[in-house]
């Protein structure tokens, strides 16, 4: 990690990495402005809002830091992986019982300066 990377990660967020990583690929290498409008907007419901919270987490790092420019900041690289899973159950026919996976991930937000 170089001297200027400003890190914000999000845990045990409950979407899984699948879903996350097609909305992560979205902003990656856009500046944090135009990253910011487009999870705000985005169609994906079940991650973009917590990607959002994650990366308005990293903005408020930078300007907490002191020393970084908010306005040249952009997204290096969006990084969305696997977390635990939860196991469920679910009943059905003939006393038979099917298992339901519950996926969770962990997202970590990487912003640097142009």
């Amino acid at each position: 990690m170089d001297n200027n990377e400003i890190k914000a990660k999000g845990r045990f967020l409950r979407f899984s990495p699948y879903k996350g990583r097609v909305v992560a690929k979205q902003i990656k290498g856009k500046g944090v402005g135009e990253a910011l409008q487009m999870l705000k907007f985005s169609q994906k419901k079940g991650s973009a809002p917590a990607i959002y919270k994650v990366l308005a987490s990293a903005v408020a790092n930078a300007e907490n830091r002191g020393d970084v420019n908010v306005d040249s900041l952009y997204v290096k690289n969006v990084i969305v992986d696997g977390g635990p899973i939860m196991k469920r159950i679910r009943f059905r026919a003939r006393g038979r019982a099917d298992r339901i996976l519950k996926h969770m991930c962990h997202v970590t937000v990487i912003l640097d300066q142009r």
